[in-house]
C-alpha cells in the first residue's frame, strides 16, 4: 500500500487500517492530510462547528491512584486534601447556569470511603435541585465504585441512572495499550476494563465521549492501536457521541520528577496534534464529531484544528482543575462570543449544542 493509496482510500471514505493511518502519521505531506480531514468533516457535518457552556466541576481531589501524569490527586490525610460540601457543589452550579450552562461534568478521584450510595446521593442531590444535565464518573470510577460496593458495574450504572445520570465522559483512557498504562500508572484500570466499562454504559443507553492523553511515552502505534479499539467498541454499540484527544501536561506532575520515565517523553508538538486530529477524523469513521482541545492548544492551535478535521470546539471552561494543576497553559475561560468568533474566523458557521450535539443556539 502506497501513500497514494491511502489518499485514495481517504477520498472514497473506506475504512483505513492500522498500516494506513501509521503511514499517514509518518509521510503524509501535512496539508494534504488537513485537506483530506476538513473535506471527511464536511461530508458528516457540514460545514458547521460546534460549542458548549458546560461546567466541570471535580468532586474530591482524594485518590488511591497515584497516577504519574497527574498533579491534581491527594491522599486522604493531605492538607490540602478536599471533598466538596453539597453548599459548595450548589453554588458552583448556580453560578455555571447564571452564565447559560446546559450541562455539568462531574469527575474525581477514587475516594477509599466513598461507596455507591454516596454518589447516588451525590447524583440524586444534583437532578433535585438543578435543572442540568448531569455527565458524570468516568470509568475508572465506575469501576471503583463497583468494586468498593462489590457490585457488578451493570448494577453500578443502573442505580446511577436511576438517580439521574445522563451520559458518561471519557477520563481515564489516556493511552488503551496495557503495557503504556502501566508505567503510567499501575493501579489504573487496564484498557479492557476501560472498554467494557464503556460497553455496559452503551448497552444501558447512555452516550458517552472517548478520549486518549498522548505525547508522553507512546509513539504513533500506539497511538493507532488506541483508535482501533475505540472503533472497534463503537462499531458494536454505536455509544461514542464524540472523540477528545489532548496532549500531556508536565509541569507539576510526578512524573516530572521520575527520571526512567521521563527520560522516554517526547511532549507532543502542535504539529502532531493537528496530524492526529485529522488521522483521527479519517480513521474513526464511525464517530461522527471529533472536538479541538483549547484549553492544551490555545485558541491558534484548536482553531486551526478546525480545518483539520475537528467540528466541535469544545466548552468555554467554566471551571477545570486537573489539567490546570499540571501546568497547562491554555486559555481556562472563553466567553461563547469568543467562541463564536474562532470558530466563524476560521470559516465555519458556529452553533451552540447540548451533549447529544442538538442545537441550542445560533
Amino acid at each position: 500500500m502506497t501513500l497514494l493509496d491511502v489518499y485514495n482510500k481517504s477520498k472514497n471514505n473506506q475504512r483505513l487500517t492500522i498500516n494506513d493511518a501509521l503511514l499517514l502519521a509518518h509521510e503524509a505531506d501535512f496539508l494534504t492530510l488537513a485537506q483530506l480531514a476538513n473535506e471527511r468533516s464536511k461530508k458528516i457535518n457540514g460545514n458547521c462547528v460546534a460549542y458548549l457552556i458546560d461546567c466541570n466541576i471535580n468532586y474530591t481531589n482524594i485518590c488511591i491512584n497515584d497516577c504519574t501524569f497527574c498533579a491534581f490527586s491527594r491522599h486522604q490525610g493531605d492538607l490540602d486534601a478536599w471533598t466538596l460540601s453539597f453548599e459548595d457543589l450548589d453554588r458552583k452550579i448556580d453560578h455555571a447556569l447564571s452564565l447559560g450552562a446546559k450541562r455539568v461534568l462531574l469527575q474525581g478521584g477514587l475516594h477509599p470511603e466513598q461507596t455507591l450510595q454516596d454518589y447516588v446521593t451525590l447524583i440524586e442531590h444534583i437532578k433535585n435541585n438543578h435543572a442540568i444535565h448531569i455527565h458524570a464518573f468516568s470509568p475508572p470510577e465506575i469501576h471503583f465504585i463497583a468494586k468498593q460496593t462489590n457490585v457488578s458495574v451493570k448494577e453500578v450504572i443502573e442505580q446511577l441512572i436511576n438517580a439521574g445520570l445522563q451520559s458518561i465522559p471519557g477520563g481515564g483512557a489516556e493511552i488503551l495499550v496495557d503495557d503504556v498504562r502501566e508505567q503510567l500508572s499501575e493501579k489504573k484500570i487496564n484498557s479492557e476494563t476501560w472498554l467494557a466499562v464503556m460497553g455496559q454504559a452503551h448497552e444501558q443507553g447512555l452516550k458517552t465521549t472517548a478520549t486518549m492523553m498522548f505525547g508522553h511515552i507512546e509513539g504513533w502505534e500506539e497511538r493507532v492501536m488506541h483508535l482501533e479499539k475505540l472503533r472497534d467498541l463503537q462499531d458494536r454499540t454505536e455509544g461514542f457521541s464524540s472523540f477528545i484527544p489532548w496532549t500531556f501536561q508536565m509541569s507539576h506532575t510526578p512524573l516530572k520528577n521520575k527520571t526512567l520515565l521521563k527520560n522516554k517523553i517526547k511532549l507532543a508538538t502542535a504539529n502532531e496534534y493537528l496530524r492526529l486530529i485529522a488521522i483521527s477524523r479519517l480513521f474513526l469513521d464511525n464517530i461522527k464529531h471529533i472536538q479541538a482541545s483549547l484549553l492544551t492548544q490555545g485558541d491558534k492551535i484548536a482553531q486551526l484544528a478546525l480545518n483539520f478535521g475537528a467540528d466541535d470546539l469544545g466548552s468555554i471552561m467554566i471551571e477545570e482543575n486537573v489539567v490546570a494543576a499540571a501546568g497547562c497553559n491554555g486559555i481556562l475561560s472563553h466567553s461563547p462570543e469568543e467562541l463564536v468568533h474562532l470558530i466563524h474566523t476560521s470559516g465555519h458557521k458556529a452553533y451552540e449544542r447540548d451533549t447529544y450535539y442538538n442545537e441550542v443556539t445560533t
